[in-house]
């Protein structure tokens, strides 16, 4: 269900439980999970289409390493930082490192990567389209409204020669560095969770995989991928982020230790098609 379709945005995903768990290391008796008989509960937030889907798979693989993953979905891009900020989450599992960046330097947060576990190049997607050549004149493009992936959307469009951008600009372009657009494309900017519903009123919309893939599982919604980002050099793995200082729990250690494994990486190219990608 995405934000907005009913209940506060945000807010966890029906069925699961709500992020109110302290975190495992203010529980008092945190060790690493060879050193206690108890499960070391790790509080995880995460998008649903593929983040929740990947930390199902490895979990009970971490329950035999003595970590129960308490898996929290959330349905936007806002809430997983301020909640793992909060100390509601151990880590959260759905951005990359230029998101991050910029999310935490505008608020003021100190969160930290711990590694890469996947790619998703984005994507221009129609309804009605097939390829790129029929895109009329005129058309109206919708694409995300946050800054790293607005402007890594109008990259996408120019790398395949429907905009020129100024020179330089790069993924922090905006539509007003749009300087040559052949085709009069009209840029339409919104937030990234209603990207797929929108493809109902615009003739293509530049979208993230997660968002669609979601859409495409639990709202039926089917369209045509009419060009991808590139997954060479692509500084957008998605991540797995801590609050700084967290880094070298041990629990946190052997998470990312499942995540980067070779049955992930299976999991990952057996069950997306190539719209997501190991990134380790």
């Amino acid at each position: 269900m995405l934000a907005g379709c009913g209940g506060a945005k945000g807010s966890p995903a029906q069925g699961e439980q709500p992020a109110q768990q302290a975190p495992a290391q203010d529980q008092g008796q945190v060790q690493g999970p060879e050193q206690t008989q108890e499960p070391v509960t790790l509080t995880v937030g995460a998008t649903v289409t593929p983040h929740s889907e990947i930390l199902e798979f490895i979990k009970d693989k971490a329950e035999a390493e003595g970590i129960k993953l308490d898996i929290v979905v959330f349905t936007d891009y806002v809430q997983p930082n301020l909640a793992l900020a909060d100390g509601s989450l151990d880590a959260n599992y759905f951005q990359h490192v230029p998101y991050l960046e910029q999310f935490s330097a505008d608020r003021g947060l100190d969160l930290v990567s711990v590694g890469p576990v996947h790619l998703e190049p984005l994507g221009l997607y129609a309804l009605e389209l097939t390829s790129l050549d029929q895109l009329p004149d005129g058309a109206t493009v919708s694409i995300p409204d946050d800054p790293t992936n607005a402007g890594r959307a109008l990259k996408l469009l120019a790398d395949h020669g429907l905009i020129e951008l100024k020179e330089g600009v790069g993924v922090k372009a905006t539509p007003n560095d749009i300087v040559a657009n052949p085709k009069s494309l009209k840029i339409e900017m919104l937030q990234a969770e209603f990207l797929p519903r929108s493809l109902q009123d615009v003739d293509a919309a530049v979208i993230n995989t997660n968002y669609y893939l979601d859409a495409a599982k639990n709202l039926g919604v089917k369209a045509n991928v009419l060009a991808r980002e590139s997954a060479e050099n692509n500084p957008y793995a998605n991540i797995v982020a801590v609050r700084r200082g967290d880094e070298n729990r041990p629990e946190i250690k052997k998470l990312m230790e499942l995540l980067q494994s070779e049955a992930v990486a299976r999991f990952i190219n057996e069950n997306y098609d190539g719209a997501v990608v190991p990134a380790f």
